[in-house]
């Protein structure tokens, strides 16, 4: 009787970890999503300004923080980075760290 019980709580631990990691990548989706604008869909960009798909993170991550401290002048940039915590622009790096050139 032990093993059915373990298995349903096996499945429905499985079940909630897919779960919360769909949220999760519908949070990240939404906040990588205004890159876009000017990175390109899936960090892609147009000739002109910076692809970031494939980038190394701590490349971008330093870069963001910059941005965010206002050590890197920027247009735009430097306000955008604020509007993240530290933890979502370590977040967003990993994100297009991860993604193919």
């Amino acid at each position: 009787m032990k093993i059915p019980v373990q298995i349903a709580l096996v499945a429905a631990m499985a079940a909630a970890s897919a779960g919360a990691m769909a949220a999760g990548s519908l949070q990240m989706n939404s906040l990588a999503s205004s890159c876009a604008n000017c990175h390109g869909t899936n960090g892609v960009a147009q000739p002109g300004m910076e692809s970031l798909a494939g980038k190394p993170k701590d490349d971008l991550l330093k870069k963001m923080m910059d941005f965010k401290s206002g050590k890197k002048p920027a247009t735009i940039m430097h306000q955008l980075s604020k509007g993240y915590t530290d933890e979502q622009l370590e977040q967003l790096a990993a994100h297009f760290a991860a993604m193919p050139k």
